[in-house]
């Protein structure tokens, strides 16, 4: 056995085989192989080794978990972990015999689905015939109820535990579906902010019918109670229970080698805020939370349902080949209005709930609808029993042979909803194909998607890596959409593992990015330079262009590339053109000289204080809109600029050249133009200023009805709210384009209780008087306008 710590760029290592212990110092990128003949060696001293040393391999300790690539120690994760816990002295390393092991991980699958002895004979050479036989157990064999035993809950930090008490509700899901009835523990007292339960749940489930991917999700809630008069005749008095949810955490049930899980864990639960969120909670992280000091803390231990057998869940092959062995006898013959209903509802809204007969309908035509309409596939997954593994196996065999989907259609199969990986690695499948620039339009979706994945090395992670490595471009977006995010708690973890694994593999890449966050770390010190001397703007923009031109500073504002377009190389900044905006936040307006001479000058916008990424998913989305209208031929000149989020409220916004927004337009025209009317004639007065012919006013005019039309359709689909004059802007060319997204999908603002938005569908008076030229509403142009809105 081994323990290691880092000291002094060294990696001291300990060697220990029962009674005898080894000390030596290695270097921290000694590789794996090295390491292991050191150890080896250091042991051989004191104990006979009896086989080669290549029949040796590193484990941890207590887990399933061996260090056999051939890398540096330094990039194990296990060894990591340990280095950076300054109080561990030792890390613990096993050496084992290779025929010890159970398992070969690189061919699981093979050793589970063939029970026979000859072939577990073949795999374990050194293992006798009664061992074999007794290795694993497909999990689909066990007709045992699922449970486990709710053990003690700690850091109960309440007001007061006089007379309190804590209870524990578990779930069993399937994506959001629960696969049977909760089951609630009995009430325990708190005492010095300690509850012990110590109760076993059992549910209504047997462990065969537990898809691959079930989440054990748990509530943990405050029970008080509180007296109450009766109107009972016996004139006693009663009680009411209240039920105060404290924090949720879930687990999966399955391990990531997708083996059952046994015995006793520690969690750590996520604090619920007041609304904050139903519990349980499926849609929550599998993460637990990582402020172990804080954390309220639950202990759990799952049962053990064979004492010498690991259960496995069956692996893909074996699932298609039982479910052929045992052929559909529910089909039913198809008759054309069957048929169209089945379209019908293809066709239909994903957000429309399937009623049961609509369910049955589909379920009983699945295999018509694979050849006839395969676009019903997301609707069809709906219909499954996932709590019933006759049904899993024969839609899991379905999918098999299932015609491959667009894209488009494909992304909905990567939703929180649709938990089984086999689904999930269909989607992926299906998106192998896709145009970088179409992954480009859903990149930020499918980053987001990697939120919903039990593990963190799945099918769409490594399809992601391995696109951004082949083009430098998804690569950039991918690696700030990552990076963005990394301090939210629940998928830091993931979400870094995996931008180390983008760095690694793209070093030179990593070089581009490393001199853009150099350049953000600049622009944030200049926005504090600002933030503090605000007050005299004179002097905060004085301040802020003498720091730009100091020799130390202007080199990292100086030739990296444009972090919202990496098309664009920026050359050196514009010190005396930089200025910060007059604004709640006060963004700094940024000019840099464009890498191409040829080029013009880079504007961006650097905010700080405002979170972007809702921006950002808006301003995605009003792309999507525009591609499908313009593969239908219909061009309605919207003007999605761009935005990035780089950080924990902080990120930066393309500059749009040539536009002002309504409310200083209307400001301008309503204090200065004696001739039109504050809200009705002032946009229509500011295009002619800018459009002195009546041939450019006229195409000024169209472009203003085609792009409102977009923006009225794009802001009513998307909810999109505080829509008033300060969020709108035109061009002079007189193109319309909204911007500050910090409200969408139905999420108002209120007042006092009362909701502000009043109107879905944002169409002032004024800007009816632009597009009808003045005349009235029901002109030839606001005919044609109503009719672009309606074919938009």
């Amino acid at each position: 056995m081994a323990g290691n710590w880092f000291r002094g760029g060294r990696l001291v290592t300990k060697l220990y085989q029962v009674q005898s212990t080894f000390t030596f110092r290695v270097s921290p990128d000694i590789m794996t192989k090295e390491f292991l003949n050191l150890a080896l060696t250091k042991l051989a001293v004191t104990f006979v080794m009896e086989e080669p040393f290549e029949t040796y391999v590193l484990k941890t300790p207590g887990k399933e978990e061996y260090l056999i690539s051939e890398v540096p120690l330094s990039q194990y994760m296990y060894v990591r972990e340990y280095v950076c816990q300054d109080e561990i002295s030792a890390i613990p390393l096993v050496v084992v015999h290779r025929g010890t092991i159970q398992v070969d991980l690189d061919n699981i699958y093979e050793r589970i689905e063939d029970f026979g002895v000859k072939h577990l004979r073949n795999s374990f050479s050194s293992m006798t015939l009664k061992k074999k036989s007794n290795i694993f157990m497909s999990s689909w064999t066990l007709e045992d109820n699922f449970n486990f035993q709710v053990g003690t809950i700690t850091k109960l930090n309440l007001e007061s535990e006089d007379q309190i008490e804590v209870m524990v509700e578990a779930g069993l899901y399937h994506g959001s579906i629960a696969l049977c009835e909760t089951q609630m523990t009995k009430d325990a007292a708190v005492s010095d902010g300690t509850a012990v339960l110590d109760e076993m749940l059992t549910f209504p489930i047997y462990v065969c019918n537990l898809p691959r991917n079930t989440r054990l999700c748990l509530a943990i809630y405050e029970v008080s109670r509180s007296a109450k008069v009766g109107k009972a005749r016996s004139g006693l008095s009663k009680q009411e229970t209240y039920k105060n949810p404290l924090a949720w955490v879930n687990t999966s049930v399955y391990d990531y080698r997708n083996q059952l899980k046994g015995g006793s864990m520690t969690l750590y639960a996520w604090k619920v805020f007041e609304g904050d969120v139903d519990l349980p909670n499926p849609l929550g992280t599998l993460v637990s939370n990582p402020d172990h000091d804080q954390a309220l803390t639950l202990t759990i231990t799952f049962a053990r349902y064979s004492s010498s057998s690991s259960i496995i869940f069956p692996a893909k092959d074996r699932i298609i080949s039982m479910a052929r062995e045992n052929p559909p006898t529910d089909e039913i013959v198809q008759s054309p209005s069957m048929m169209e209903e089945v379209r019908q509802i293809a066709d239909r809204d994903p957000l429309t709930e399937l009623h049961e007969q609509e369910r049955k309908l589909l379920w009983s035509l699945r295999y018509v609808c694979r050849l006839e309409v395969p676009h019903v596939l997301p609707k069809l997954l709906q219909c499954v029993e996932w709590n019933n593994k006759s049904e899993v196996a024969e839609m899991i065999a379905l999918l098999d042979i299932w015609p491959r989907l667009s894209p488009e259609n494909a992304l909905e199969l990567l939703d929180y909803a649709y938990a089984e990986p086999t689904v999930r690695s269909y989607a992926i499948e299906c998106l192998a194909h896709i145009s970088d620039d179409d992954l480009l339009l859903y990149l930020l979706q499918l980053v987001q998607a990697l939120k919903h994945e039990n593990y963190l090395y799945c099918h769409l992670v490594e399809f992601l890596l391995n696109r951004a490595l082949r083009n430098m471009r998804i690569g950039h977006f991918f690696f700030w959409h990552l990076r963005s995010e990394m301090h939210v708690p629940a998928v830091s973890i993931r979400f870094g593992l995996i931008l180390e694994a983008y760095c690694r593999g793209s070093v030179e890449h990593m070089k581009i990015l490393l001199r853009q966050l150099e350049a953000l770390n600049k622009f944030k010190e200049i926005r504090e330079i600002v933030s503090e001397n605000r007050s005299v703007r004179e002097r905060a923009e004085k301040l802020m262009r003498d720091y730009m031109k100091q020799p130390k500073i202007r080199p990292a504002l100086s030739h990296f590339l444009n972090p919202i377009d990496p098309m664009y190389r920026i050359s050196t900044i514009r010190h005396e053109d930089c200025k910060f905006k007059d604004s709640k936040m006060a963004p700094l307006w940024l000019v840099f000289e464009n890498g191409d001479t040829r080029g013009k000058n880079i504007y961006l916008l650097y905010k700080e204080g405002d979170d972007l990424r809702q921006d950002m998913l808006t301003l995605q989305m009003i792309r999507i809109m525009d591609k499908l209208w313009k593969e239908n031929g219909l061009d309605l000149r919207m003007n999605p600029y761009s935005c990035m989020s780089t950080d924990n409220r902080e990120g930066i916004i393309q500059v749009v050249l040539n536009a002002d927004t309504i409310a200083n337009i209307q400001r301008q025209k309503g204090m200065f133009s004696a001739t039109c009317a504050f809200r009705k004639g002032s946009l229509l007065a500011w295009l002619k200023d800018h459009n002195n012919t009546e041939a450019s006013l006229n195409k000024a005019i169209h472009e203003f009805t085609l792009s409102c039309a977009g923006y009225c359709v794009a802001t009513y689909v998307l909810g999109i709210a505080d829509r008033h004059s300060d969020n709108i802007m035109i061009l002079k060319n007189g193109q319309l384009f909204h911007i500050d997204f910090g409200h969408i999908l139905g999420h108002f603002k209120e007042k006092f209780g009362i909701k502000r938005e009043r109107q879905p569908f944002v169409l002032t008076h004024d800007f009816i008087h632009v597009i009808t030229k003045g005349r009235q509403t029901r002109s030839e142009e606001f005919i044609k306008f109503k009719g672009v809105c309606e074919q938009a």
